[in-house]
């Protein structure tokens, strides 16, 4: 056995020097950088579980919310007839840092599966929405390759949003003879939620069905997952020995490691179940085991919000009869497509081909690009929040989502406006589905006076307009609903939608603008959870965008625009000479002079004045501004305005000096001293990130807004693609690849960019990075194809629009496009 102590040295020794050896963007991670590896396998809106860098399963979220550290005693292993060590969990090492610091750790993290064999050696790499795990192991004469994956199409939010899962395990001969091996998967029944119900596992062709039923206390608690096999020489057994202390994963693993497969029938009560498929490879020969996984959690426990109680809170769209089929809790959009997991099992079996081969050809036209590889990596690592517990859809297909995960709890609710303002990935990939968030904006969440709430109830109705509506949220709505109306081409839902949109935006003019200065000077909620008192150059820049949106909105469909247009002017005036400091835009604190009442008495967020605060008041303002800071937000509508298909509405050499400065001031490639009194788990010590703000001409506040010290993935991207869009590609390029040092795998999840929750919907805006350095963006109104190159003459890019998607690019200077799927009418190609 010296040949795998020799082995064993060398793989420690490797683990151990990993992380000195800069890792490929796209390609594979290896040893410790396998360690907080955990890739969403789920729908749309239908729930997930993780793989793990190593191959385990875990995060299993099937009932609707969050389940970040439900790791059940799960397991696949293998068995090889004849050999020393015979058996082994698919699996490399277990991370350090699972075995001692949660979990129980100090009382020995019994009821894992973490003290059986595992392989000696693992890698891990991603091509969305695939995952491979690659093991190896010197007892073995056996290489490993397992894939997991999902259906992911664009533009088919319906096959995108089942809830299954793939698991592809290929085992190749590596030894001189023939083998003998038995794959087995093992479980306990992790569906199980209560003993008011003992739920059976039950019988199902070449697998098994993982139950809990409902009870009459807690209905919600129902699901069932469906495993199985397409094997001929599977068998199954139903009935893991049912016994005290670790007697059943102990009888488990002995059928496992003895090559046992026994076939036990289910019994009421029964705790776990394995699948046994027996084959043989001869010297070279290669088999792939399919795993199936489907489930199906019909209703959950989510009533959300406050119910609407005034007739102006019920807006000017609602009707009764649009919500006699709603729910009194959420319900999937997939309890409505199928009746049971049968259902869904039979139909993922029976489409399984087609829909990898779909999503393979997304895969491949995706990665067909010339662009930096830290930007593809960017893109396609945050996509998987999309098949994150964070993104949710109704019993109608309706998109209703969360602003990130928490362990075990949406964080926060509502389809927040101002957090998705962010998100450029689902308009592109599933526009259909993107425009019911801006449905329920203008239709349901609007009330008559044209008062936007920013958190959405769920099931979706109605809401009660209590609290503050979200300037950046109801301003970056009306840019949003330009940016949908123009990748759809849909002329009739734009008119459809313009009185809303009209009184949305005249409500933003009246609250925060009264006196029509052309700037948002009263007090307005915003992402950072606070109110700006004053005009600021943030939300000026999304006043100026919305202006800007609507205009062009009313001018196609023949209305007067006028004042939104003498507005505008104003605007572009005001931040040009009112919020510019010669290098960066600026905040002017104010609050004696305006129409809102005393700061101290006004509606606030976690907000509050102490006698101390009071005499912060007097002598700096209102707690939470940032006044002469250099905010790295501080121009997004302009980012806002480019990624909606709109000309920047301020001065472009202005902007850029901005986000020059913001590059210059608030990129920092080590944080050790840098002070953050807030939430430093983002970034802290070593790390780099690019802070939200900074004070380079001094007059930092005593208490500036909450979350000025943290570094945020989703404002870095946005930045970043911004500073590209300038012409500035390296600056840009620069923040990408310091925020993908962060999340390397070691230290950070890669495929989790989290803020304010797990798989945080804020660095959807990731997205804009592939516009930004393309140009690329297909107008369906005017059939029109544009490319404004920041990578030269020659380029090949990912597009996806509604009704297709495929490769465009440059060759030569001279723009080309490929269509892989579906149908993109180009009626004219513009290129700058």
């Amino acid at each position: 056995m010296q040949s795998k102590s020799i082995l064993t040295a060398v793989l420690a020794l490797a683990a151990s020097t990993s992380l000195l050896q800069a890792r490929e963007y796209n390609n594979t991670y290896t040893g410790k950088e396998l360690d907080h590896i955990a890739y969403p396998i789920g729908g749309l809106g239908s729930g997930m579980f993780c793989l793990e860098g190593t191959g385990a399963i875990s995060n299993v979220s099937f009932h609707h919310y969050p389940q970040l550290f439900h790791e059940p005693c799960t397991f696949s292993a293998i068995h090889v007839k004849g050999y020393e060590n015979n058996s082994k969990v698919l699996e490399s090492a277990v991370p350090d840092y699972k075995i001692f610091g949660r979990n129980e750790g100090g009382m020995g993290v019994g009821g894992t599966t973490w003290g059986l064999p595992r392989f000696q050696e693992g890698t891990f790499s991603a091509r969305f929405p695939f995952a491979e795990i690659n093991l190896k192991d010197s007892d073995l004469p056996l290489d490993v390759k397992l894939v997991a994956w999902n259906p992911f199409i664009p533009d088919d939010e319906d096959n995108s949003g089942l809830p299954v899962g793939g698991l592809e395990y290929t085992f190749t001969n590596t030894s001189g003879k023939e083998i003998e091996a038995i794959y087995s998967f093992n479980t306990r029944n992790f569906m199980w939620r209560t003993n008011d119900e003992v739920s059976p596992i039950t019988k199902m062709d070449k697998g098994f069905i993982l139950n809990q039923n409902p009870t009459e206390r807690n209905p919600e608690f129902e699901g069932h997952c469906a495993i199985f096999t397409d094997e001929e020489t599977t068998k199954v057994n139903y009935n893991w020995f049912r016994g005290g202390w670790f007697d059943p994963l102990t009888m488990a693993w002995n059928h496992v490691s003895r090559g046992e497969m026994p076939e036990d029938d289910p019994v009421l009560g029964g705790t776990g179940a394995s699948i046994y498929v027996p084959f043989s490879l001869k010297p070279g020969e290669s088999k792939t085991i399919h795993l199936y996984i489907a489930w199906y959690v019909p209703t959950s426990f989510h009533r959300i919000g406050p119910e609407a109680t005034t007739e102006s809170d019920f807006g000017d769209c609602y009707d009764p009869e649009l919500y006699k089929d709603t729910p009194d809790r959420y319900e999937p959009w997939y309890s409505r497509r199928f009746a049971s997991v049968d259902e869904v099992a039979s139909y993922w079996k029976e489409n399984y081909s087609s829909l990898k081969d779909e999503t393979t050809r997304f895969t491949e036209t995706f990665y067909d690009t010339t662009l930096p590889a830290e930007v593809v990596e960017s893109v396609a690592n945050n996509l998987t929040i999309l098949k994150s517990s964070t993104v949710m859809r109704q019993h109608d297909g309706r998109f209703w989502v969360w602003e990130g995960s928490g362990d075990n709890w949406g964080s926060c609710h509502g389809s927040c406006t101002h957090v998705w303002n962010y998100a450029q990935a689902v308009p592109h990939l599933f526009p259909r589905m993107e425009r019911t968030l801006r449905e329920t904006e203008f239709k349901v969440d609007q009330n008559k006076e044209g008062h936007q709430v920013f958190r959405a109830n769920l099931p979706i109705r109605p809401v009660r307009h209590d609290f503050h509506s979200a300037a950046d949220g109801q301003l970056g709505g009306i840019m949003k609903v330009y940016r949908d109306w123009r990748i759809s081409g849909d002329n009739e839902w734009i008119e459809d939608l313009y009185p809303q949109i009209a009184q949305s935006m005249d409500y933003c003019i009246r609250t925060w603008d009264p006196d029509e200065e052309g700037a948002v000077i009263e007090p307005h909620h915003n992402t950072y959870d606070i109110e700006f008192w004053g005009p600021d150059g943030m939300c000026t820049s999304f006043y100026a965008g919305a202006l800007n949106s609507i205009i062009e909105i009313g001018k196609f469909l023949g209305k007067d625009v006028s004042r939104y247009e003498s507005i505008l002017a104003k605007a572009q005036d005001y931040m040009t000479t009112k919020l510019w400091n010669g290098e960066y835009f600026i905040q002017d604190i104010r609050w004696k002079d305006l129409h809102a009442e005393d700061p101290t008495k006004a509606q606030s967020f976690h907000s509050s004045y102490s006698e101390e605060a009071k005499k912060i008041l007097e002598v700096e303002g209102p707690k939470y501004q940032y006044g002469n800071g250099c905010l790295s937000d501080g121009i997004i509508g302009c980012w806002m305005s480019l990624v909606c298909g709109l000309d920047e509405p301020i001065d472009s050499r202005m902007v850029t000096s901005h986000l020059e400065s913001v590059y210059k001031y608030n990129l920092k490639h080590s944080l050790m001293d840098h002070a953050n009194p807030q939430r430093p788990g983002y970034a802290n010590g070593p790390d780099g990130g690019l802070l939200i703000c900074s004070w380079p001409k001094g007059g930092k506040l005593s208490l500036p807004f909450v979350y000025s010290d943290e570094v945020w993935t989703g404002i870095e991207y946005q930045v970043a693609s911004h500073l590209i869009f300038e012409g500035k590609v390296e600056e840009g390029l620069d923040i990408v690849k310091t925020v993908l040092e962060r999340y390397d795998g070691a230290k950070r999840n890669p495929f989790n960019q989290y803020e304010c929750g797990s798989w945080y919907a804020r660095a959807l805006s990731s997205y804009s990075l592939i516009q930004a350095l393309t140009g690329v963006r297909y107008d369906a109104v005017t059939k029109t194809l544009y490319i404004d190159s920041k990578v030269g003459k020659n380029f090949r890019s990912f597009l996806s629009t509604e009704g297709g998607y495929g490769t465009v690019g440059l060759k030569n200077g001279k723009p080309f496009i490929e269509v892989k799927h579906g149908k993109i009418d180009v009626k004219e190609i513009v290129v700058k």
